[in-house]
C-alpha cells in the first residue's frame, strides 16, 4: 500500500507517518515543509524497521506548487491506496480582532489547498473495477469543527475553517464513490501537541500524539470497509 500524509513533520502527523511506516507492506510518501524533521522521521522510521518504504519530501502546502509534488508522487509510487489530509495552521484571536486575511489565510491552506491537492491526486486513488480494495481520503479535522460541540474563544476561524472541511468530506464522498474512493473525516479532540499549547496553553490532554497517530494510522489503512462520508469525533475532551 501507498499512503501520502500531509504535515507530516511534527505532532500527530509525524508519529502517523512512523506508525504506518512501522507496517510491513505500507510505503508512506511524507510531505512536511520541515526538511529536517522529514529526515529524523526518516531516520527513527528505519531504526524502528529496517525496511520501512518511507519517502520524505519537503513542500509547503500553502504556497507550494502542487503539480510538482502530484508528478513526484505518482514517479515514485505509482498508486495511492491512501491520503490522509494533515496539515494545517491556527490562529488564535478574539473574533473581533481577526482580520480578513486572518480568515483568508486559514481557509486557503486547511480547506482550499487540501480540495485541490485531492482533486489532483484522483487520479492515483482511484479504481477502475469495483473490488473490495476502495482507497481512502482521510481529512483531519477537529472537534472545534464538529457540528454541535463545544466552541471556545479564539478559535473562530480555525473552528470554521475545519467546520468548512467536515462539509467538504461528504460532498466528495458523494462525487468519488463510482471511482470506488472512500473519503471519511476524523475530528479530533485534545491531543498534546504545539497547536494544542498555542490554543490551550498549560493545558495537558489526556491523549499524546503518539496514540492519535495510531488510531489514524488504522483507520486510513481500514476505516473505508466501515464508513464513507461520515464526519467522526475521536474524542476524550474538548479541549
Amino acid at each position: 500500500m501507498n499512503i501520502l500524509i500531509t504535515g507530516s513533520g511534527r505532532g500527530i502527523g509525524y508519529q502517523t507517518a512512523l506508525e504506518l511506516a512501522a507496517g510491513q507492506n505500507a510505503g508512506v510518501f511524507a510531505v512536511s515543509r520541515n526538511l529536517k524533521n522529514l529526515e529524523k522521521l526518516q531516520t527513527e522510521a528505519l531504526r524502528m524497521n529496517p525496511s520501512a518504504k518511507i519517502i520524505p519530501f519537503e513542500f509547503d502546502l500553502e504556497c507550494g506548487n502542487i503539480n510538482e509534488l502530484v508528478l513526484e508522487v505518482q514517479q515514485r509510487c505509482g498508486k495511492l491506496d491512501a491520503l490522509i489530509n494533515n496539515a494545517a495552521s491556527i490562529v488564535v484571536k478574539p473574533f473581533e480582532e481577526l482580520s480578513e486575511k486572518d480568515f483568508s489565510r486559514l481557509f486557503h491552506l486547511n480547506v482550499v489547498r487540501v480540495a485541490e491537492l485531492t482533486r489532483q491526486l484522483i487520479p492515483l486513488l482511484e479504481r477502475k473495477e469495483k473490488t473490495d480494495l476502495k482507497s481512502h481520503i482521510v481529512n483531519i479535522s477537529s472537534m472545534g469543527g464538529f457540528q454541535g460541540s463545544a466552541k471556545f474563544a479564539g478559535l473562530s476561524a480555525y473552528s470554521s475553517s475545519k467546520a468548512a472541511l467536515c462539509g467538504l468530506t461528504e460532498c466528495l464522498a458523494e462525487e468519488l464513490k463510482e471511482k470506488h474512493i472512500a473519503v471519511n473525516c476524523l475530528c479530533l479532540g485534545a491531543v498534546q501537541t504545539e497547536m494544542l499549547e498555542q490554543a490551550f496553553p498549560g493545558y495537558q490532554a489526556p491523549l499524546g500524539p503518539q496514540q492519535m497517530g495510531k488510531y489514524i494510522a488504522g483507520f486510513a489503512l481500514g476505516g473505508q470497509h466501515y464508513f464513507n462520508g461520515k464526519i467522526l469525533p475521536v474524542s476524550l475532551s474538548t479541549p
